[in-house]
């Protein structure tokens, strides 16, 4: 193989597809989820990527960020990351720029795999088979018996995690966990506020959720608010984690949060902080701070990543992701007991794109 091997063509593309039912959770809510798929071309082989975006993260792609990697060598994908990340200098690098970028630079990884013809999993150095993964939807919209039945099927499954969501209306949220911890039993019930409460709220339904044995607290406060989330990581129960770090887009928001010791379990989302460069460099700070990993959303993407990190704890099964991947790409994981594993056979992530299957959804 030659020292370089050119990208001869970028593609980018936005899909909007309905959602099976209204979601929402503790701060909005939606009917509908825009993917954004990247393809990138080099010697012969597809890269592909994506991310959870609105569509004009395809149209940044095209206009501002293609131009930085066409005919560049495919392999150079530290220098690329670099040289995006200039790019977008003047129109602000987190937000719809971080998540083009990540797209682009998932697709690279996924590139450079195919020209080696490994899994990908392998070309990062796998630390585990497999990975655990929590269910997780629990919508605030759901009724309680869409409820029992999402949370207790992912207990079938093998999930020995799940998690809901609260925090709309906070009245109900402690009957509604009530009603999900009586369909899951021994299983470790997670709740995510998505920063619905203020300190105060915050606090005493930590202490009314230990009554319920929730293990896990998930954004009880806004993620911006640092001081809240280490009130909360001091005072909330022993035996439940609080969480935050998924709307983390750089490395340095992740060393923020860590260093403020904000959180037992930071998260990271793939498809927002710079691909899988972004979350090997988010997976190293939770190394360096001897805190644990968990992938945000996305799983199928997350896969390959999340086998090599080394203090990984789990994924996230979201709902409506699992949904759509299984929709429009062929190889997406399956469930088996609780635990989701790469195609060790497959080059790359394993994922292939189902055009025709989403053409009807193209934004």
């Amino acid at each position: 193989m030659p020292a370089d091997v050119p990208i001869t063509r970028i593609s980018a593309s936005a899909f909007t597809i309905p959602t099976d039912a209204p979601e929402s959770d503790g701060t909005i809510a939606w009917d509908r989820t825009t993917l954004v798929v990247v393809e990138i071309e080099a010697g012969g082989k597809t890269g592909l990527g994506y991310t959870y975006a609105d569509s004009a993260a395809a149209d940044l792609i095209r206009r501002m960020l293609a131009s930085q990697l066409e005919g560049r060598d495919a392999f150079a994908i530290e220098a690329h990351s670099a040289a995006m990340n200039a790019q977008v200098r003047n129109i602000g690098r987190p937000g719809i720029a971080a998540c083009a970028i990540s797209a682009l630079d998932i697709a690279l990884w996924d590139l450079k795999a195919r020209l080696l013809d490994v899994p990908l999993a392998r070309l990062l150095g796998s630390a585990r088979e497999s990975v655990p993964v929590y269910g997780s939807g629990g919508f605030t919209s759901y009724d309680n018996a869409r409820l029992r039945g999402q949370l207790a099927g992912w207990v079938e499954e093998g999930c020995v995690f799940v998690k809901m969501k609260i925090g709309r209306e906070p009245a109900r949220d402690i009957a509604r966990v009530g009603v999900a911890k009586a369909a899951i039993g021994d299983t470790a019930l997670f709740v995510d506020a998505n920063g619905g409460y203020t300190r105060k709220q915050a606090l005493a339904f930590a202490e009314q959720f230990a009554d319920y044995d929730v293990r896990w607290f998930e954004e009880p406060v806004s993620s911006d608010d640092l001081d809240g989330l280490r009130l909360l990581r001091d005072r909330a129960p022993g035996t439940m984690d609080i969480a935050a770090g998924e709307y983390g887009y750089t490395p340095y928001y992740f060393h923020t949060m860590l260093a403020a010791g904000a959180v037992d379990v930071l998260q990271a989302d793939a498809t927002r902080c710079g691909g899988i460069t972004g979350f090997l460099r988010a997976a190293a700070l939770c190394d360096g701070f001897q805190i644990p990993l968990s992938s945000h959303c996305a799983p199928a993407i997350h896969l390959a990543a999340a086998i090599a990190a080394p203090r990984l704890a789990h994924m996230e099964w979201f709902h409506d992701h699992v949904r759509i991947e299984h929709m429009l790409f062929e190889g997406a994981p399956t469930l088996r007991n609780g635990r989701i594993s790469p195609d060790w056979s497959a080059p790359g992530h394993g994922l292939v794109f189902r055009r025709s299957d989403a053409t009807p959804y193209e934004a």
